[in-house]
């Protein structure tokens, strides 16, 4: 099944942000809640956890580049 990774709002007025770095290559295992990727928003960065444990199959956002909130950045293959 594959799971979508949305860009999360952290703060109200976020309305977008920056994927300054990814944690993670397609084809890496990840873990639910493990860092997934790094998102500068409002002048801050966080860390993006994973919504899901599985198999990184397809980054659609490349580091450097903005996405809005709820936007699908990524996918996520999961075991079951």
């Amino acid at each position: 099944m594959k799971v979508e990774v949305l860009l999360p709002q952290w703060g109200m007025g976020m309305s977008e942000g920056t994927i300054t770095g990814w944690l993670k290559n397609v084809g890496d295992r990840v873990e639910e809640d493990g860092p997934l990727a790094e998102i500068e928003a409002e002048k801050a960065t966080q860390e993006l956890e994973s919504p899901a444990s599985g198999i990184l199959v397809e980054i659609l956002v490349p580091a450097g580049q903005e996405a809005k909130v709820r936007d699908i950045i990524a996918y996520i293959e999961t075991d079951a």
